[in-house]
Order: structure tokens, then sequence, then C-alpha cells
């Protein structure tokens, strides 16, 4: 089995890397692909919570149950949909259940569907700003009472909290979110279609954020970045950027060629840009075992290596 470096082998000069199980397939495929992603030593295998799609959590626990060493990406959980007591229940469990294998981003989520099932709130930035407040103290194990605009709890304290030191991120794209960002969590993550200048602009506003409280503790940022390996990448990834509606040059917002060295090479772009983590996006027709597998192999050692 290949080797996975270990967060204290990880220098200036090695990447983690990533892909995406997209929500599109169904969840019965998940077992299968966590299995592959761990055979092939894949760094990390990271979920959507798209609604009306897969629950995120109940997938994190079906890949890390059918891996032995993988990482498990949640990118994101929306504010919205759940209670931030019910969110730090379910992220301890699996915590302690899988110890350091295990990232979760939250976000504002989409807001016409929290608007589909009533949650959609007026200020989304105040939202995420208490959620992540007090997910963080919780999953911390204190005993939290808050009175917010949007949460409320009352001596709320989990028994059994994460054994160590959960990293919390944030998805962001707008400015004030990656300000926030900098601010309270513990890393960042970037939608697919964000450039290399977007990433540098991105530390730039997280950085802002950090200097505001006087943090100074390293801040990872996980991009995500949409690629096609094949003969047709060419053909395949203009298509899948305009269903994204992502405008501009393809060679800015996506890894793509017809070999896997070709995608390597682009996606140093976003490593020189700042990207602590590449967590490559397929199409939704890609098959996500062999998808996963040839990342591993073939991409993710010449980005890490």
């Amino acid at each position: 089995m290949p080797t996975r470096p270990d967060e204290t082998q990880l220098g200036s000069n090695v990447s983690r890397v990533g892909c995406i199980f997209r929500p599109q397939h169904p969840p019965e495929l998940l077992p299968s692909v966590a299995r592959a992603a761990d055979e092939a030593g894949l760094h990390e295998l990271w979920l959507w919570e798209d609604c009306f799609l897969h629950g995120s959590i109940a997938a994190a626990s079906v890949a890390l149950a059918h891996s032995r060493s993988l990482t498990v990406g949640i990118g994101v959980l929306p504010a919205p949909l759940r209670s931030v007591s019910t969110t730090a229940m379910e992220v301890a469990t699996l915590a302690r259940l899988y110890p350091g294998r295990l990232r979760v981003g939250i976000g504002h989520g989409v807001q016409e569907w929290m608007a589909q099932i009533g949650r959609r709130v007026e200020s989304p930035m105040t939202l995420l700003r208490e959620y992540t407040h007090c997910l963080r103290m919780l999953l911390d194990g204190n005993n939290v009472t808050f009175r917010g605009r949007y949460i409320h709890l009352d001596a709320v304290q989990l028994v059994f909290p994460p054994a160590g030191r959960l990293d919390l991120l944030v998805g962001a794209t707008g400015p004030r979110t990656l300000a926030l960002s900098g601010e309270l969590a513990d890393g960042t993550i970037l939608t697919g279609g964000t450039a290399p200048d977007g990433v540098r602009r991105a530390r730039q506003h997280i950085a802002e954020g950090a200097n505001r409280v006087g943090r100074n503790t390293p801040h990872p940022v996980v991009a995500f970045v949409p690629c096609v390996i094949g003969p047709d990448a060419t053909a395949v990834i203009a298509d899948e950027l305009r269903a994204w509606n992502s405008e501009g040059d393809p060679g800015d917002l996506a890894a793509f060629g017809s070999t896997s060295g070709d995608v390597a090479e682009q996606a140093f772009r976003w490593r020189e840009a700042g990207a602590d983590t590449i967590v490559f996006q397929p199409t939704a027709q890609a098959g996500p075992e062999h998808f996963v597998r040839r990342i591993a192999t073939e991409v993710q050692p010449l980005l890490s290596g």
C-alpha cells in the first residue's frame, strides 16, 4: 500500500491532496470508493452536503468505517440546517471513533435551499459567526451559555467531546466571510472555480480577520479544483465550467489535460498561490473509484513528493 505522510512529515514543499466524492452518485457506491482511496494512499476524501442528496455526517461515518487511515473531509455543513448542539454531538462522536481522520467545514449554505426548508435567516453572517464560536466552544469541551440573535444555549456541555482538538474550517467566498474565517476558524475551504489569484486574495482577507483579533497561528487553505484527465479534457472541462456558470479562462479555473502530469503541472499554481490542500473535483459523470485511484497514484506523488 502506498505510504501516506503524516502531519509531522509534511513540510513547505509537500501539499495534501484529496478528491471529492460527488453526491450525484448513489451513496451505496461510497464504501468501495473509500476503500479504493485508502488502498491507493490518497490523503483525503471530501464529501459535499448538497440539498437534497446525501447527509454528509452519515456519509462521513461510512467512508471512515470503510477505510483505515484515509482522512475524510466534510465541506461544508450548512449552519442553518442543524442546531449547533446537534452538529457538535455528531461531529464529536465521529472524532472520537476515528481520531485524527476527520476535517469539518461549516458555511452559510445555499440560500435558495435554506429558503426551501424554512431555515433562511435575515443575516447569514451573524448566524455563521455565532455558530462558529459556539461550535468551537462545544467541541473544546466547554460548558456554554450563549444568548445571540440566532443561537441560544443554556449550560450546554458535551459529555464526550473530541479527545484532542478538532480543527474547524469555514467555507468562504466573499471578503467578509473570509475575514470571519481568519478570525474564528482553524482553516478555510475555497469553492471549485477559485483561480490561483483568488486564492491569493482569499489569503489576504483571511489575514485581515486574523490580525484583527491578534491570531498568528497557521491557517490552512483547502482549494477545490475542478479536474478532468483524458484525451477530450479540454471539451469536457469547458462543459463542466459552463454548467457551474463559471466565467473565465478554464486554465485559471481548473486542472485538466490528457495526462496526469498535465493535471499536476497545472495544480502547482494553486499550491504556489497558498493552497495547503488541493482537492480535485471530478465531473458528475466520472467514475469515482477510477478517479480517486488515478489521482492518488499518478497526480498525488507529483504534488507531494
